[in-house]
């Protein structure tokens, strides 16, 4: 993608910067992270923190986009931050970062609501293009580091397993999806894109995107992680 694609993705509905918030409990990686995200024309670091209650302090004041929220800190660890804060009204998107690949820390950020994760060593476009792409709206599941912390804890079937449309488990928070909806969140859960479901379904992905679109309104979701989440915790999904 050029330049100039990114900042037209990655800039907000305004067409303002997207404001970035560091969180990580040493110095030096947040002076890396602000040095990399100050030098792109449509992001802004508007504030850091060394751990998760400094963070909550600061971000009850400033105004923030997406956060970059490191799991292991001393005093409040990122899940709990993480968690805290997704609870509050109008909450930033959170991107998880971890030094370690199957972090239990990390996968217990992403089910308090985090929309990505993140290895510490990802390339710098990698970080640049979650941080557009989490602003979005638009986390995606199937990225390495994801899809490996989600083998980790739940092995993802084969698309021909997920179940049967009137399989569909007796969890309530399934109850408002229509049949196609159900059979386009169990693709989901196995780690395909719009693209992949729609030539799987055989229909255009543009109609894939309003399934999409609905399923995350009638659960509630920030994204498609948590509707990975949600798809396992109800039995839709199953190792």
């Amino acid at each position: 993608m050029s330049q100039m694609g990114s900042q037209a993705v990655g800039q907000t509905a305004e067409g303002e910067a997207i404001r970035v918030f560091l969180v990580d409990d040493q110095q030096m990686v947040r002076a890396g992270f602000r040095m990399l995200v100050d030098s792109q024309p449509d992001m802004v670091v508007v504030g850091e923190a060394g751990d998760g209650g400094e963070a909550l302090a600061q971000l009850a004041v400033t105004a923030t986009d997406v956060v970059l929220m490191d799991v292991r800190m001393p005093r409040m660890d990122g899940v709990e931050a993480t968690r805290r804060l997704l609870a509050t009204p109008d909450a930033p998107r959170v991107i998880v970062l971890t030094t370690f690949d199957l972090d239990e820390y990390a996968f217990a950020a992403i089910r308090a609501g985090a929309s990505a994760f993140l290895l510490k060593d990802a390339t710098p476009p990698e970080l640049l293009g979650a941080i557009r792409s989490v602003q979005a709206g638009d986390a995606v599941v199937a990225p390495s580091t994801t899809r490996r912390l989600l083998d980790h804890f739940a092995t993802l079937p084969e698309p021909g397993a997920v179940d049967e449309p009137g399989d569909r488990t007796d969890d309530g928070r399934l109850s408002d999806l229509t049949e196609r909806e159900v059979e386009v969140l169990g693709l989901i859960a196995c780690g395909l894109s719009n693209n992949e479901i729609a030539s799987h379904l055989v229909v255009a992905e543009t109609t894939v995107k309003t399934h999409v679109g609905r399923l995350l309104a009638k659960t509630a979701s920030r994204d498609r992680v948590q509707l990975v989440v949600l798809a396992y915790e109800t039995g839709l999904v199953t190792p």
